[in-house]
């Protein structure tokens, strides 16, 4: 027995490592054979790895695991298709390049939605990158004057679900403005990006200081789009008046 976990070890097969001992006592009380024996053993070290795979994902993505789609309160944003959005759990929209758009004043659920959805992704082996529309032009900045702007923009533009969230609270500068569209220009039917925004599509000329490269952004963002207009009362609103 002891041979046979060094070798797991050293084959880096913890999972099955993990239930060697217990596996082999259900095999020798029900009779398995050598085959059944095995096939239990690789069926625990396939879990373990998906495991530890979502795990690190879900770490490296910045997704709040708390806010899911099972305790997002659909009842509140009654206007919301629930078909539509529970489709995207399939996570099939990642897989056809497809953007979504989640519109609506402060408080509405946009960040819970889509965070949401970004879970769902993770669970369907995709890889995502939870990001604020202002974090994200800074850690672009940084990594220009520090050398490592084009590893960074690898990363966003390999990532197969980008969430771009609150864009629209603060006007971008110019040259996050210029990254923001190269972005959006390298990831266009190839990868799909999940933004929710504050303002609507009108207003994103003033926001990005620029109605020309806005309606560049724009055009490519909805080519291949599903986009939902949030129109309920600001979640934090309801807390308040609970209280």
């Amino acid at each position: 027995m002891q041979a046979i976990k060094e070798k797991l070890k050293k084959l880096r097969l913890s999972g099955a490592l993990a239930v060697l001992e217990s596996h082999n006592q259900l095999a020798l009380a029900e009779q398995l054979s050598y085959l059944e024996f095995l096939d239990l053993l690789l069926e625990n070290e396939q879990a373990h790895r998906q495991a530890s795979s979502y795990q690190r994902r879900l770490k490296s993505s910045k997704l709040s695991a708390q806010k899911r789609l099972d305790n997002y309160d659909f009842d509140y944003q009654p206007q919301l298709p629930r078909k539509q959005i529970r489709q995207l759990a399939s996570a099939q929209f990642i897989a056809q390049g497809v953007n979504v758009i989640l519109m609506g004043k402060p408080g509405v659920g946009k960040t819970h939605l889509a965070n949401a959805i970004g879970l769902e992704a993770l669970k369907h082996n995709y890889t995502v990158r939870f990001t604020h529309a202002h974090q994200l032009i800074n850690q672009l900045h940084t990594a220009r004057a520090d050398g490592a702007y084009r590893n960074l923009m690898n990363r966003l533009l390999k990532t197969d679900l980008l969430i771009i969230d609150e864009l629209g609270f603060r006007k971008l500068p110019p040259q996050g403005v210029d990254d923001f569209f190269e972005i959006i220009r390298q990831r266009y039917e190839q990868k799909s990006i999940i933004i929710t925004s504050n303002t609507t599509f009108e207003d994103w000329g003033q926001i990005l200081g620029d109605p020309v490269l806005a309606s560049a952004i724009i055009d490519r963002l909805l080519h291949h789009a599903q986009v939902f207009k949030i129109t309920g009362e600001s979640y934090r609103i309801k807390n308040f008046k609970r209280e």
